[in-house]
Formats: structure tokens, C-alpha cells, sequence
């Protein structure tokens, strides 16, 4: 990937990701966040919240030492945000919708400015 490009992913990843790798963390161990997201095979957890896990780890990694499977990540995190924000629910209490749990999950709290 040239560096231009993975400059882009960065900045998107950036803006997308709000949330700081504790407040991550902290989230990530809680029953709320474990409620929600799709479930594949039998592992038992989300494909967000295992999201939520590889974003703590590249947030904690230094941008030289980020591979092209991180840059991807980065890449999906952020169309993932982009998507899932557009559908914002409309007559639901959003601070305790399982659509923001989801969002935190992929490291991005709606509520934070």
C-alpha cells in the first residue's frame, strides 16, 4: 500500500475512532458491549466486538510498525462507522440503543463530541 494511501486510511481511521484504547477496553468488558453484534461460527462472539479488540491492539501500536492486514482493518473500521451512523435511530433513547452499543463496539461513541 503507498504511503499516500495508508496516510488517507489513517486520517478516516482517526475520525472515525473516537473512543481512546482504555475507554475501548473498559467498554469492551462490559455486558452491554457482549449483547450485541452478529455472531459468527461458534466462537461466541460478535464480529464487532472482535473488531473492538484488533482496534485496541492497533491503537496501541506505533503507525511504522502498522502491517497492510492493519491498514485493511482500518479501512473496514471506518466504512463500517460511516455506514452504521447513517442509520441512526430516529425514536429510540440513542445512549442505551443497541445500535450505539454496536458503534462503541467498533470504537466509536455517537455521544462523544
Amino acid at each position: 500500500m503507498a504511503d499516500e494511501d495508508r496516510d488517507t486510511v489513517r486520517r478516516e481511521f482517526d475520525e472515525a475512532v473516537n473512543m481512546s484504547a482504555s475507554e475501548l477496553e473498559e467498554w469492551l468488558g462490559t455486558d452491554e458491549s457482549q449483547s450485541v453484534g452478529q455472531k459468527s461460527g461458534g466462537s461466541g462472539e460478535s464480529t464487532g466486538h472482535e473488531s473492538g479488540r484488533r482496534i485496541v491492539e492497533i491503537l496501541h501500536t506505533r503507525k511504522s510498525d502498522l502491517t497492510d492486514d492493519d491498514y485493511a482493518h482500518m479501512r473496514k473500521v471506518h466504512g463500517y462507522v460511516q455506514r452504521h451512523t447513517a442509520q441512526e435511530p430516529k425514536k429510540e433513547d440513542v445512549e442505551h440503543s443497541r445500535w450505539r452499543y454496536s458503534l462503541m463496539n467498533w470504537g466509536h461513541d455517537p455521544l462523544k463530541k
